[in-house]
């Protein structure tokens, strides 16, 4: 695929996608770990539901969702932009810079909300609140009718999404969907089909099991008494602050933990992983008044979007402990996907996708867009400083801790 072949597609196919088949790297039949999420009875489930595939419904498990996805593509991105293999650019927040530097600097492929994420926002740029500065004028006035300031600073959030939720109007701010999607899910997933107890609706849980225990080498017994105040412990409750109370071995991580099994783990015919590059959703974006202008900015983007897809298989996917996943039979091609259902196969290599991508980048700097690579930088505001310090020190102190990613 040459640039030509990409705006002609970009311009009259509706989407480049990948279905791909998946295994678990230990090969067929070996249970895998998908996400967790809390469910009515308190404890970690995974998420089940039934699927319309090849003219049958099927029971399916959630293995890596959209957002998932979508941040495994961004690193996708990142690596290859600090590769050098293609040239992007980005906002970055120099944390760092402001002393604190076990955060790193975290940029617009990094944030969960992109170019309109908090972090960003509670930003500086030249001294000025980000969103008060040129920049961020240009970035609170874009719109699906004229995204040219999101090309120019931060093209990522036009390819995987971004709302400015905590602009104007109270959450009204300028919303870009997606136009790359990608999503992971296990097919013919074992389950114990039960009825809901209060309705008797027929309810999906997972046939899996996972056990669950500890063994303390120093044999310390469930009956002593042990103090904590939440920062420190002791036996002696007079050694710690007012603020303390009685609790077992086990909530300080000390003593044995009973053995427990959980409905968790499951296996599958295979994992399908579902990418669509929507060209038809690039073609809802508009960067200006000029028809140049658009065909070269939707180019460009679309060959990231490429980009992001074979280099994110390429790399692999170790989506999390337990769950590494390797292709069955071979990397499927891209398929171009015309309106009437008809599909192509085009073979990309990684070093054809980033050649593609230099020339659609290119292409648009000729189009007027001021494409810069250089990483703008932002330094946080000292509020949100202040606001991550203190949450190290709590977390170091044992009196709260992050959420837990997916």
């Amino acid at each position: 695929m040459d640039i030509a072949v990409l705006n002609h597609a970009v311009e009259d196919a509706a989407a480049a996608r990948r279905r791909q088949r998946l295994q678990p790297a230990g090969g067929r039949g070996e249970k895998i770990f998908p996400p967790t999420y809390p469910d009515e009875r308190g404890g970690p489930t995974h998420v089940f539901e039934r699927r319309r595939l090849e003219g049958e419904d099927r029971v399916c498990v959630l293995i890596d969702s959209v957002q998932s996805q979508a941040n495994r593509l961004e690193e996708a991105l990142l690596a290859a932009v600090e590769a050098g293999a293609i040239r992007l650019p980005r906002l970055v927040v120099d944390f760092p810079g402001a002393g604190v530097s076990a955060v790193g600097r975290i940029s617009d492929l990094q944030a969960p909300h992109r170019v309109f994420d908090a972090i960003l926002r509670d930003s500086k740029l030249a001294n000025t609140n980000f969103l008060d500065s040129e920049l961020g004028q240009r970035l609170r006035k874009a719109s699906p009718a004229d995204a040219s300031a999101l090309l120019e600073v931060s093209p990522a959030s036009l390819l995987f999404g971004a709302w400015n939720s905590t602009g104007e109007g109270g959450g009204l701010g300028a919303k870009f969907a997606r136009v790359l999607v990608s999503e992971v899910i296990g097919v013919d997933v074992p389950v114990e089909e039960v009825r809901d107890g209060r309705e008797g609706r027929p309810e999906l849980r997972n046939a899996g099991r996972r056990p669950g225990s500890r063994i303390d080498p120093l044999g310390i017994p469930r009956s002593i008494d042990i103090y904590t105040d939440g920062a420190n412990w002791d036996l002696d409750p007079a050694k710690l602050a007012d603020k303390k109370k009685k609790v077992r071995p086990s909530e300080i991580n000390h003593g044995n933990i009973a053995p427990s099994i959980q409905e968790l783990g499951v296996t599958c015919d295979y994992a399908l992983q579902t990418q669509v590059l929507s060209f038809a959703g690039l073609r809802r974006l508009r960067f200006g008044t000029d028809a140049a202008r658009d065909r070269a900015a939707r180019a460009w983007l679309a060959a990231l979007g490429l980009v992001a897809m074979i280099e994110g298989n390429r790399q692999g996917m170790a989506l999390r402990s337990r769950c590494d996943l390797v292709c069955e039979g071979g990397l499927a091609p891209i398929e171009i996907v015309g309106f009437d259902g008809e599909a192509k196969a085009v073979v990309i290599s990684s070093q054809e996708a980033f050649a593609l991508a230099e020339a659609a980048f290119e292409a648009a700097q000729v189009a007027g867009f001021a494409l810069d690579p250089t990483p703008r930088l932002l330094q946080p505001q000292e509020k949100l400083v202040e606001l991550v310090k203190l949450s190290q020190q709590r977390a170091l102190a044992g009196g709260g801790t992050a959420e837990a990613p997916e």
